[in-house]
């Protein structure tokens, strides 16, 4: 299963470029990250077995578990690419959350597109090592 992350705005070489890269590197799954301008771009074509996933601040609000779990059923289900999107400054429209498969969110809170893909970043880490087992989550 393709992860890949779609997001709006150049994250340069930058220390959060860094972390994104370093947590991506332990991903147990195919990744790959589209940088796309603030403004204008269509989204590339989807197949038919993607799923669609957008940070967005009305979204759901999962635990690690909950979204490894998630994951790991999407992956069970043979979806060839799991597409989270990271919006613009303003955000999405209705009709972009109307026609994703998932919203997800980090809070209620504002983050930078920076931040939100080092944040994603290591939460697939996170629920690839809760799927494997591996001790690197340790629920409280």
């Amino acid at each position: 299963m393709l992860i890949h992350i779609v997001a709006r705005g150049k994250i340069g070489r930058s220390p959060e470029a860094e972390l994104v890269g370093r947590y991506l590197k332990r991903v147990g799954w195919p990744t790959k990250v589209t940088e796309l301008p603030d403004t204008g771009d269509k989204l590339p074509a989807l197949d038919p077995q993607t799923k669609i996933v957008l940070l967005d601040e009305t979204g759901d609000m999962p635990g690690s578990v909950a979204f490894a779990e998630r994951l790991g059923k999407w992956r069970d289900e043979a979806v060839r690419e799991v597409r989270f999107l990271i919006g613009a400054a303003d955000g999405f429209s209705d009709t972009e959350r109307a026609q994703a498969d998932y919203l997800l969110s980090f809070g209620r809170l504002t983050w930078p597109h920076m931040m939100a893909r080092a944040m994603l970043a290591e939460q697939l880490w996170r629920a690839t090592s809760i799927l494997a087992n591996h001790p690197y989550h340790r629920e409280g």
